[in-house]
């Protein structure tokens, strides 16, 4: 009757079992994959500027960035703007960030405003201009 060895059986099975645990490479989890998120810039000194300027166009024609009234309603350059917007363009420069602006202009202005508002932001060099829904309260 033959008989069957199992000790130089579990010895291969061992054998095999360490090759693949060595030969195998582990998965890397998700926390350790490097992930470069946006808005990571490195900057030589902290500069403290707005990440965006707000524009109010009120339904009487009056301009408000961030919460100061410029120009008159009746002025189509506004100059005001434009130089306030020309400093906040340089300061963002200088920062290594893009300038954004929002306009949210009231229901009830006329359209000329606006766009006396969009010229003094190409006058300025803001390209990043979006619009939002100003009809809320002044």
């Amino acid at each position: 009757m033959v008989e069957m060895q199992m000790g130089p059986m579990i010895d291969m099975v061992f054998l095999l079992l360490v090759f693949f645990m060595v030969s195998a490479k582990p998965i890397r989890p998700e926390t350790d994959i490097p992930i470069g998120l946006p808005g990571q810039v490195a900057q030589e000194e902290v500069v403290d500027i707005p990440d965006e300027a707000r524009i109010q166009i009120r339904a009487d024609g009056n301009v408000v960035l961030n919460e100061q009234v410029l120009d008159t309603p009746d002025s189509r350059q506004m100059t005001e703007l434009v130089a306030v917007l020309d400093r906040f363009k340089k300061a963002a420069d200088n920062a290594r960030s893009d300038a954004l602006v929002t306009v949210a202009p009231h229901d009830a202005v006329r359209h000329q405003r606006l766009v006396d508002v969009l010229n003094a932001c190409a006058q300025a060099g803001i390209t990043g201009v979006t619009l939002a829904d100003g009809t809320g309260d002044e």
